[in-house]
């Protein structure tokens, strides 16, 4: 990291509606903040499981709350999110691990296309509510994102490899020791130390803390 900027890391998963707001505000507040932002692509599930956590919208009231909660979110930071009461379903039939291994892989190898393949799962999943777990979305996914067919088709093969599974594996296990229990998991490395975040909105109070 150059002099005196602050490392902030991002633990994210593509199924998850709060990691893509906090992606895209992390992103533009990279280019205005002295931060060095790095994007850590994590597994939800290994952390609801490893946490004991429950996904927020088994509790009705709180799924209730969550889709005014991320409409209003989505309006406030200009992201295209989506959501109605059927996606709490769609979300528990739906597996990120392969898209979690693909996007794993590609941090691995051309971590350069990492923020735009990021965003184009999430644009996939929240905008247009497709499949993304099926192996054919997971190709036309990374094609959109502009990462060439060879360069996905390397990286959809390289998703059943212990190197990439364990990666993935250990991604999520870093998360879990700075002490998330959901996602976003934003770690800001200030002063000598972690400092976690969980959420996008407390982004404010993490740059009170920075500084910034």
């Amino acid at each position: 990291a150059s002099m005196g900027r602050t490392i902030v890391e991002l633990f994210y998963d593509v199924i998850s509606p709060y990691s893509w707001l906090g992606f895209e505000v992390l992103c533009r507040y990279q280019h205005i903040w002295n931060i060095d932002l790095r994007l850590r692509p994590a597994f939800l599930g290994g952390i609801m499981q490893q946490t004991g956590n429950k996904p927020p919208a088994m509790l009705p009231k709180r799924a209730e709350y969550m889709l005014k909660d991320i409409e209003r979110m989505a309006k406030y930071y200009q992201v295209p999110v989506r959501m109605s009461g059927d996606d709490f379903q769609r979300i528990m039939g739906t597996s990120s691990l392969a898209a979690m291994r693909f996007i794993t892989a590609i941090d691995m190898t051309n971590p350069q296309y990492l923020e735009a393949l990021s965003r184009e799962f999430w644009m996939h999943f929240w905008s247009q509510h497709e499949d993304i777990s099926q192996p054919e979305n997971i190709l036309a996914i990374a094609r959109q994102a502009g990462l060439s067919s060879e360069l996905s088709q390397k990286a959809l093969e390289m998703i059943s490899t212990p190197t990439v599974k364990d990666q993935l594996k250990e991604t999520t296990a870093e998360a879990i020791k700075y002490g998330a229990f959901g996602m976003p998991a934003v770690v800001a490395h200030y002063n000598g130390k972690p400092h976690l975040f969980f959420g996008s909105d407390r982004l404010e109070l993490l740059g009170s803390v920075i500084g910034e």
